[in-house]
């Protein structure tokens, strides 16, 4: 809950250069446990998803979304985590390590960046500013990931 209403309250109303929009939810699927069933990570995205769809009024977008990013979040993990580590491992910096973290949270945030704003504007017309939007919406969205990442560590 914490995150949609950070979300629909503070973070969607920050453009930055009118493109850039922060998109800390994704953090919420990046955390779940490493031995978490994939349909538990898959339902939890959607219920995340539909909530904030319900309150920002983007109409399954941000569902689709996310489940998508459920959907692979358990693969992209398995590729950053070593073999011999825990079952119930929580991805974070303590965990993986900066380097394994940083390239696990960029591939989710950036797939779920490409589909959401992809769905979002449903064309391709003005593709330089999909791309814009893709790009500062994840490095703003990495660089709130790693910040909050600093503060758990702390």
């Amino acid at each position: 809950m914490l995150f949609v209403m950070v979300q629909v309250l503070i973070l969607n109303r920050v453009h930055l250069f009118g493109v850039a929009t922060p998109l800390l939810y994704v953090y919420f699927v990046l955390q779940l446990e490493r031995n978490t069933p994939r349909w538990a990570v898959m339902v939890w995205a959607f219920a995340l998803g539909l909530s904030i769809d319900t309150f920002a009024n983007t109409a399954g977008v941000t569902a689709g979304s996310l489940t998508l990013i459920g959907l692979l979040q358990p693969y992209v993990l398995g590729l950053f985590v070593p073999r011999d580590a825990a079952d119930n491992l929580s991805p974070s910096v303590r965990s993986l390590g900066l380097a394994p973290f940083f390239y696990y949270a960029m591939v989710l945030v950036t797939v779920f960046c490409v589909v959401f704003f992809a769905l979002e504007m449903l064309n391709f017309f003005n593709w330089l500013y999909f791309l814009e939007c893709v790009g500062g919406s994840a490095l703003l969205t990495l660089l709130l990931i790693l910040v909050l990442e600093n503060l758990r560590r702390s």
